[in-house]
């Protein structure tokens, strides 16, 4: 029996709950199929499949074969990959997640300046708020705003940011000045969208840690759509520093309560490039990390690149 094409068959079924449509895609018969699943149960002296006319169903022991065979196959499939780009120059297809405001702001420009020095790496870019499931949706690199937790994954800091307080101008002329955390109360607030209906920002002075409740103007799962609203003259925003700081150093934004750490859930915040934890890292994936940490790691120089990012500092407050 060979072995290999076996599981990749028993897998095949386990997502399609088809003999016929694994068969197709394989290119055997379904009693093929059928015969090679027959002699893995054989071998394991263990059901994993249940089957009757009209249905396949899988097993308690099927569903956890299934489960570990996919992480075992991709391993495999990963290290055929890797090996042969070894003796290549880097190519291929370079899939990246990251979250919205560095995906908008700074990425961009950094994929361009990449395709110069590697012409066949062609970038996938999606954005989205939420972290990437690299493995299931096939993602190489995903760019988070906090330490991965999942295991099987790598992680690499570009650089630890904090979050700003700020409001335009116009929204700040004529009403109350904020001298405390508690003045925020006093105000209209723009907010990331939570699950619930609680709302909390976290100051922190020295070692004293203070929560405020609020009930926010406006919520959002977008952080460019809270950027712009706050530039309107809607309320306070609660934005990560580098989006920011082009805004506020040209006097469209206003630092507020400069004198705490702010945040709306933990104090680690920073940017994560997140990858699977592999024997061996892809050359497209290790020259694009190298590229983007080279002009991003650092203080100053994540303030530079926003700075060059496409879309996010050209609009003015209304």
């Amino acid at each position: 029996m060979d072995r290999l094409r076996a599981m990749e068959l028993f897998l095949s079924i386990s997502q399609t709950r088809n003999f016929s449509e694994t068969a197709r895609h394989f290119g055997i018969s379904a009693t093929g199929v059928s015969r090679m699943i027959t002699q893995i149960e054989d071998e394991l002296k263990i059901k994993l499949l249940l089957r009757s006319t009209r249905q396949v169903a899988l097993t308690e022991s099927g569903q956890e074969y299934a489960r570990q065979l996919e992480a075992i196959l991709w391993r495999i499939n990963e290290l055929q990959t890797n090996i042969t780009a070894i003796s290549k120059a880097p190519q291929g297809l370079l899939r990246v997640h990251s979250r919205m405001m560095f995906g908008l702001g700074v990425l961009p420009p950094l994929i361009a300046g990449f395709r110069k020095l590697y012409p066949d790496i062609h970038i996938e870019l999606t954005l989205g708020e939420a972290p990437a499931d690299l493995r299931r949706k096939q993602v190489d690199i995903d760019f988070r705003i906090s330490p991965p937790v999942e295991g099987g994954v790598k992680r690499r800091m570009l650089f630890q940011s904090d979050r700003h307080l700020v409001a335009a101008p116009s929204y700040l002329a004529g009403r109350p000045a904020l001298q405390t955390p508690e003045s925020i109360l006093e105000h209209d607030c723009l907010a990331y969208l939570w699950p619930g209906d609680e709302y909390t920002w976290i100051f922190k002075q020295q070692e004293q840690l203070r929560e405020i409740r609020f009930k926010p103007r406006h919520v959002s799962n977008n952080g460019v759509a809270l950027l712009e609203l706050a530039r309107l003259g809607q309320g306070l925003a609660l934005l990560e520093d580098y989006t920011v700081h082009r805004d506020i150093s040209q006097g469209r934004l206003v630092r507020l309560l400069t004198d705490y750490r702010i945040s709306n859930a933990s104090f680690d915040a920073g940017l994560y490039a997140t990858i699977l934890d592999t024997p061996m890292i892809p050359a497209k994936i290790r020259l694009f990390l190298d590229f983007v940490a080279e002009h991003v790691a650092g203080p100053e120089l994540r303030f530079e690149a926003h700075g060059k990012g496409t879309g996010l500092g050209a609009t003015t407050a209304a």
